[in-house]
């Protein structure tokens, strides 16, 4: 899970506070603060569609011994200015930023807008989706000024319905029985990712929770996952970036490979982004 947590301010222009990046790999590179990221986000622009008409990618991070959150059960305190850097050209570059309802509801998140200072990278509106079996809406979305879309299966249409315009609801979803909807239906993550597709919504990208990223491994609907890894140690408590019950009759998927596209490394260390910062962008095959 990426924090939604504020950050410092910015001038009209975009922050020039952040931390330097170096890539090192594919090529040694320096990237240093940039107002409008025009390098960085030409490193994280979107390939063509790979599973049909979206491409989906995931944000996470991480602490060095593997946890999701820190003692706050937020991502927001194991997060440094450099993940934030990384953070805003993807919010930047994306059409719609999809997350679990949990995760919604515990990051605080409200509806979104482009990263001060980014909007020349994409000048549409960034929207937001959550997924929810039950149909219910963080509060706090729920009353906003533009409402979310909301991903769910038929159990859940009603209570959706009745927190956001009928228009935002893609029901989407099946029990596990293919009958009448239950309270446990299932939402059908590839219809809904084709459903905001067809609304113009195919460059995804998904800042979790870690059940909803299992899921969607699950299902192999990942095409990229970029991962911050902070110079962290939690311990023992917190979950991983994955989290969910494995497929019927398994303990885990199968081990698939990944193919890195690049890395980049934040080398400074100073006040709230220490030295030793990475962020992966990884490349996932077709299953």
């Amino acid at each position: 899970m990426t924090s939604t947590t504020a950050p410092p301010p910015e001038s009209a222009g975009g922050r020039t506070d952040l931390p330097p990046l170096d890539v090192l790999l594919p090529a040694a590179e320096h990237l240093p603060p940039d107002p409008r990221e025009e390098r960085l986000a030409a490193l994280y622009a979107y390939g063509p569609p790979a599973r049909g008409a979206h491409v989906v990618r995931a944000n996470m991070v991480a602490s060095v011994d593997g946890a999701a959150w820190g003692p706050d059960h937020r991502s927001g305190s194991i997060n440094d200015d450099a993940d934030w850097r990384v953070f805003r050209v993807l919010r930047a570059l994306a059409d719609v930023v999809l997350v679990g309802a949990g995760t919604a509801r515990a990051e605080g998140y409200t509806a979104l807008d482009r990263p001060r200072g980014l909007r020349h990278l994409h000048d549409a509106p960034l929207e937001l989706a959550i997924v929810t079996r039950t149909g219910r809406v963080p509060e706090a979305l729920a009353r906003g000024d533009r409402a979310p879309f909301v991903l769910t299966g038929p159990a859940g249409a009603a209570a959706a319905r009745g927190a956001v315009p009928a228009d935002r609801v893609l029901v989407v979803g099946h029990d596990a029985e293919g009958t009448s909807p239950g309270p446990d239906a299932a939402v059908d993550l590839a219809a809904g990712l084709a459903a905001l597709a067809d609304r113009g919504l195919a460059r995804v990208l998904t800042e979790g929770g870690p059940t909803l990223l299992g899921d969607l491994l699950a299902a192999d609907l990942v095409d990229e996952l970029c991962v911050t890894t902070t110079p962290t140690v939690v311990g023992q408590g917190p979950g991983r970036i994955v989290a969910g019950a494995a497929p019927s009759g398994t303990t885990a998927l199968p081990p698939r490979g990944a193919r890195l596209a690049h890395l980049l490394h934040s080398p400074e260390d100073r006040p709230g982004s220490p030295a030793g910062t990475t962020a992966a962008r990884w490349l996932l095959p077709i299953g």
